[in-house]
């Protein structure tokens, strides 16, 4: 008799992220699925929970019994999370503590996908997991609260740290570059923040090897451990921009600017690149560069229009 596959409960199941997940691990595992909203997944179970709901997510947990966890959900607009701090706060620092309490309870691995925004930005060199994390803004604050939350109250866990994430089942930096081509002759983007664009789908193939390489590594010994997960190189938001107006032949004009004359709620750091060298160890596995996630990010949109 063929093995029942092992079920994984992904948060923010209709997050950017969540999407690409389900594609990635549909055919190894039993996929299921929380969000704050529900919604019919081809043949994937999706229930309405929200987080920060202690009792509710441990209803969820306890019906679906879930084998790992990947934790997706959170609140993502960094000037939002400035703007609007308890909000912020109850849900990417207390809602992780309650699926890291239910994680706990229920025997669940779990895996809790971080920001390179706990980081301060003064580095010159990629950040490793070593590197003391020191976020300048309330959504880098809330996400390392949540890091902390999961040390604190799970079991088996990995924490992901990632950064500048782009995907096809949500906003994006990358879409609204080539929206707002479209409608003006003029862009001015900020040339003096440097990272690492993701693309989700690069994530979670990502997330996938992780799993095989520490979860079902047939280690008996208790996992928890911290990795830096993003597509290779690194670039500013303008030469982002740039390579994406290059890539989809657009001629708006595009202008550098420093982040000192473009007015945000929330600071960001000049540096966020991270070091994927310690997940290309475990994995022996290393992503592709930025320059080729956006290639590919872009072909898929061209082909689900």
């Amino acid at each position: 008799m063929e093995e029942a596959k092992k079920k994984i409960l992904i948060t923010g199941i209709n997050g950017m992220l969540g999407a690409d997940l389900i594609k990635q691990l549909c055919n190894k595992y039993c996929i299921a699925g929380i969000d704050i909203t529900s919604s019919e997944k081809d043949g994937i179970e999706c229930v309405l929970c929200d987080i920060t709901d202690e009792q509710q997510v441990e209803d969820v947990f306890l019906r679906l019994a879930p084998w790992g966890v990947i934790h997706a959900a959170a609140y993502t607009n960094v000037d939002g999370c400035e703007q609007d701090t308890k909000k912020a706060y109850l849900i990417n620092a207390e809602g992780t503590k309650n699926v890291a309490t239910v994680c706990k309870k229920t025997g669940a691995k779990l895996i809790y996908i971080s920001t390179d925004y706990v980081f301060d930005g003064k580095n010159t060199i990629p950040y490793k997991e070593t590197d003391s994390p020191n976020p300048l803004n309330e959504y880098g604050r809330t996400k390392l609260a949540g890091e902390e939350f999961v040390r604190a109250y799970a079991d088996e866990f990995l924490i992901v740290r990632t950064s500048w994430l782009f995907g096809l089942a949500g906003k994006n930096f990358v879409r609204t570059i080539i929206e707002k081509a479209g409608e003006v002759e003029q862009l001015k983007v900020v040339n003096d923040q440097t990272g690492s664009p993701t693309h989700t789908v690069s994530l979670a193939q990502a997330i996938d090897k992780l799993i095989d390489s520490v979860f079902l590594s047939g280690s008996e010994t208790e996992h928890r451990d911290l990795f830096h997960v993003s597509n290779s190189g690194s670039c500013t938001w303008y030469e982002f921009a740039k390579k994406i107006l290059e890539l989809n032949e657009l001629k708006t004009e595009i202008i550098p600017v420093d982040s000192s004359v473009v007015s945000r709620p929330a600071k960001r750091p000049h540096f966020s690149v991270i070091d994927n060298s310690y997940y290309q160890q475990i994995t022996a596995d290393e992503l592709c560069s930025w320059q080729e996630a956006l290639r590919c990010y872009l072909n898929l949109m061209t082909s689900d229009v």
